[in-house]
């Protein structure tokens, strides 16, 4: 059986017409990242990267040493290869102009260096989301405004997962892949052509310790799955949450699923707890691609205006039916 490498798979896309040569070449830029990253992760406390770094990100919350680490790994991979006009990253407040010592282009890039990076500690899947814009055609010199485009604007998105094996998950509008770093060949390899998600399911991933700061059409959503064959629903749900956005998208996209974070009464006046430009965004246009569907609860995460280069929004995303059910509930309030 012919192995296809992900350089392999790009130049197909770009023979298809569905890529650039610079698009082509700024993914593969970010899975070399990926791959330094995941080298990093795997060593763990054997090269004393695990524990707190001793700072906070723009959100306030506390940095681990990988975060740090995944950052500039990103950053220095990025900013040299002339393909982006700027980028920017969760874990620092500005956007980063690319420097006048390097060549520019067309993209600008967005990326959470290490989600779920709370449970790296622990030896739990961890990831990198990216996402990828055009900048807006005459800017010389991005601004934060010139990355307020809605979901619907993105040009590729994808991420990476580092757990039993190192797997980076992409779109560039035409279905989802997945590759699997071949350690040895140091190469991704495709290997999930096409990924899907079923429009129903039975698994459900959500912290349910925040049950009673939820709004009640997630109350009413989550009691009815808990209900099982007895309520509503009539048939039984299980639970999975790994706390890593990642790993948990990564499920539903292998077997399908629902991954709610929505609106509750303490993060209310924050919007949510995800980010839209470095979480919801890409991620949202991944599971449209194969197939899911993504709200906020009361609308498409990928028409969503960005007024913040660290908005946050509610999160529902997978399995469409299900999706669509708790959308519903939100509406009839």
């Amino acid at each position: 059986m012919r192995r296809v490498t992900l350089t392999q798979f790009l130049i197909e896309q770009q023979r298809k017409g569905l890529m650039g040569a610079d698009l082509r070449l700024l993914i593969e830029v970010v899975a070399r990242a990926v791959k330094a990253i995941a080298v990093n992760v795997s060593k763990g406390a054997l090269a004393g990267v695990l524990g707190e770094a001793g700072s906070d990100n723009v959100q306030g919350e506390a940095q681990k040493k990988l975060d740090v680490i995944a950052n500039d790994i990103l950053i220095q991979a990025n900013e040299w290869g002339g393909h982006l006009a700027a980028m920017a990253s969760e874990e620092v407040e500005e956007i980063r102009p690319i420097s006048g010592d390097y060549p520019k282009g067309a993209y600008l890039l967005l990326f959470d260096p290490l989600d779920g990076s709370s449970n790296i500690d622990v030896n739990i899947s961890v990831g990198t989301i990216f996402s990828v814009l055009r900048c807006p055609e005459g800017v010389a010199t991005p601004t934060e405004a010139d990355f307020m485009q809605p979901g619907t604007a993105q040009v590729a998105s994808g991420y990476s997962v580092y757990g039993p094996s190192t797997q980076l998950v992409l779109t560039v509008g035409d279905g989802v892949h997945g590759f699997t770093l071949d350690r040895e060949m140091g190469s991704f390899i495709y290997t999930h052509p096409y990924m899907t998600i079923p429009e129903d399911t039975k698994e459900y991933a959500i912290n349910g310790s925040n049950e009673r700061f939820w709004e009640a059409p997630v109350q009413r959503y989550v009691r009815e799955l808990r209900d099982g064959k007895e309520g509503p629903r009539g048939k039984d749900f299980n639970t999975r949450w790994v706390a890593s956005m990642v790993a948990d998208v990564h499920r539903i996209l292998t077997r399908g699923g629902v991954f709610l974070y929505p609106l509750d009464s303490k993060m209310k006046d924050k919007g949510g707890k995800l980010r839209l430009m470095y979480e919801a965004n890409p991620m949202a246009m991944i599971v449209e691609a194969a197939g899911g569907a993504a709200t906020t609860g009361r609308e498409r995460i990928l028409d969503i205006q960005p007024t913040k280069l660290h908005q946050r929004v509610p999160v529902v995303l997978g399995s469409k039916n299900e999706v669509e059910l708790v959308t519903r509930y939100h509406q009839e309030g």
